[in-house]
């Protein structure tokens, strides 16, 4: 197969498996590294013929680029909130971290004190490309999620850098322990000052409009990759954190278009992680697999059941951290691309320097991987739950804009089991909210603040429903990017802009319920007796006869579907979908509202499901 086939099938290969990660709601990983195997050492059918120094050089601009997005997506809001935690676990965390892992290594694995050393450092880093997937799942709280990315984000170059230099130690160096330390200060000082500075001027540069905005991106990865490059040339990998120092500034420079810049790492990232996850697997040798035996395995269980909750229990003893957050680090450990792409970079070369056990550390550190992956991910949100450490479900609506239909549309989707949490700048407007008890939040819906009590609220879907037009398609626009777009909705406008004149789709949300009622007019409904009705859906009775039954003259308005299971969908000519049977539909249309929300103008007999 030629190389530019190869290429070829390991993107092909690495986006199926992520399609069908998310698909089965698993972690991707585990999928991307059985595809690997398969298509490797399995069946022949990727084989990489490049000399192994080049390979390990691909393989670290790769990871340098996954580190600074990584860097990026960090916020010092949330260092502040738990910065006691995060210094424990990121300054504290990898000595101890690498004593105990080397200790296990040597003890139960059976790997030489040089290997063990260099595992035990590699081992540090807990994998931020898993951590962060594993948390949207698991819907964990703010704090208990920051503590979680931060680790994870900074103990990877450190943890790559703690094993080079115990590589060199060992294989290259007669300074003995003091050159460990000193490689160590200079890749902090002068790396992380390297990637401070370059940060610094990337940002001022953008912001004072120097580089044109289709320029910024590609200018971006550019330079990530020209500071891991300088870094790497000064020390070996200090470039690692240096691009993670990078990104750390860029990311709080409060860039205009630090969102945009972030989704096209973002997208970056995931390719790189799905090819490198199906490209280092494809270099192992079946006979180095073979070689696992049982202490390889009891390596494993013990590096997750003792020295991963004794070392949290060491670094976070006397501090500030909750117990259940700590319990909570204490078992949650994923491993990563990162450790995958260190081991395959020291693992030959400790074979090169006349350790033979070398030959073991990357199949070791994919077995690691896959375990803590399958382990922790099928546990996180459970345990977390337990611990409550969770938000809850997320199935609720964020109402912003108090009305008059906005309290209509609130209590007849909290009869339904639907959260409801009202938002508005004007707090006169929020008293009928209250008085009704719907939670309700005052303040600027796109503020750090609102971030913050919106994550505790479970809120799922966005309906921007205040009286400027504009304002809701900022705001359905700019919470769009993190509840989903198909969840994002507008009332809307009021007639008479002309569609040329209007908003291009691309600049709104959808358009929410029929696509033409504005809120003055639904304003007006309520005000004339009308209410939102709720009405179950069977296969005799569905969403047509619904209308032709209740809309006729009326002009009654479908306004949304709850499902089976409770999830909500608001109807939009935009997304057009079809309520399934069982579903409960809500409509905005006259006639006295029954106690439970029930049409009460549908007889039992027309609605009788025939099955």
């Amino acid at each position: 197969m030629t190389l530019a086939a190869s290429v070829v099938l390991v993107l092909v290969a690495g986006m199926t498996s992520q399609l069908l990660a998310a698909r089965l709601r698993v972690p991707a990983i585990v999928i991307l590294i059985a595809v690997g195997l398969l298509l490797g050492p399995f069946t022949g059918l990727v084989t990489v013929d490049i000399p192994e120094d080049d390979l390990s050089e691909l393989i670290g601009i790769g990871v340098a680029v996954i580190l600074f997005e990584g860097g990026m997506s960090l916020r010092f809001s949330e260092f502040r909130r738990v910065r006691r935690g995060i210094g424990r676990l990121t300054v504290l965390g990898p000595p101890v971290a690498m004593a105990f892992t080397a200790a296990a290594a040597h003890w139960v694995g059976g790997f030489d004190w040089p290997v063990s050393l260099v595992l035990g450092a590699i081992l540090v880093v807990t994998g931020p490309t898993v951590i962060a997937p594993l948390l949207r799942q698991a819907g964990l709280r703010r704090d208990s999620a920051s503590l979680l990315k931060w680790e994870g984000i900074v103990n990877d170059p450190i943890g790559v850098t703690l094993a080079f230099l115990t590589f060199q130690l060992f294989a290259l160096s007669d300074d003995g322990v003091g050159s460990v330390a000193r490689g160590l200060v200079f890749a902090v000082v002068v790396g992380g000052g390297m990637g401070v500075a370059v940060g610094a001027l990337v940002g001022i540069a953008f912001r004072r409009g120097w580089v044109q905005s289709h320029l910024k991106s590609p200018l971006l990865l550019v330079a990530v990759l020209l500071v891991a490059g300088v870094g790497n040339r000064l020390q070996d990998e200090t470039g690692l954190l240096a691009v993670t120092a990078m990104g750390l500034v860029l990311g709080n420079m409060r860039l205009p278009e630090r969102e945009q810049l972030l989704h096209f790492k973002e997208g970056l990232t995931i390719v790189l992680v799905s090819s490198l996850f199906i490209v280092i697997p494809a270099t192992l040798d079946a006979g180095d697999l073979a070689e696992l035996d049982w202490r390889i395995g009891a390596f494993v269980l013990v590096l997750m059941v003792v020295v991963r909750p004794l070392t949290i229990a060491l670094v976070t003893l006397r501090s500030d951290v909750p117990k259940p957050d700590r319990l909570l680090l204490g078992w949650i450990a994923p491993r990563g691309i990162v450790a995958a792409a260190t081991a395959g970079s020291f693992g030959p070369a400790m074979v090169d320097a006349g350790y033979p056990d070398g030959a073991q550390l990357v199949p070791t550190v994919f077995l690691v991987i896959l375990v803590t992956v399958v382990a922790h991910g099928f546990t996180l949100a459970p345990l977390a739950r337990r611990l409550g450490l969770t938000t809850g479900a997320r199935n609720g609506l964020l109402l912003v804009g108090a009305s008059r239909f906005g309290l209509e549309l609130a209590e007849a989707l909290r009869r339904q089991g639907v959260g409801v949490l009202v938002a508005d700048g004007r707090y006169q407007s929020l008293q009928p909210m209250r008085m009704a008890g719907v939670p309700t939040y005052f303040g600027e819906v796109l503020s750090e603040h609102a971030d913050e009590v919106l994550e505790e609220a479970g809120v799922s879907h966005v309906l921007a429903a205040t009286d400027n037009d504009y304002y809701n398609a900022l705001v359905a626009r700019s919470l769009g990017t993190e509840y989903g777009f198909h969840r994002s909705f507008q009332i809307p406008p009021a007639e008479g802009t002309g569609e040329r004149r209007a908003l291009t789709f691309e600049r709104r949300a959808s358009y929410a319920f029929d696509g033409f009622t504005d809120l003055a007019t639904l304003d007006e409904r309520v005000a004339d007796g009308w209410h939102v009705h709720a009405t179950h859906l069977t296969r005799q009775y569905g969403l047509r006869e619904l209308v032709d039954r209740v809309g006729g003259g009326s002009g009654a308005i479908p306004l949304g579907a709850i499902d089976s299971a409770g999830g909500l969908r608001l109807l939009s000519p935009d997304q057009r979908f079809i309520p399934a049977k069982g579903s409960t539909i809500l409509y905005l249309g006259p006639g006295k509202r029954s106690a439970t929300g029930a049409i009460p103008a549908v007889d039992d007999a027309t609605r009788q499901d025939s099955s």
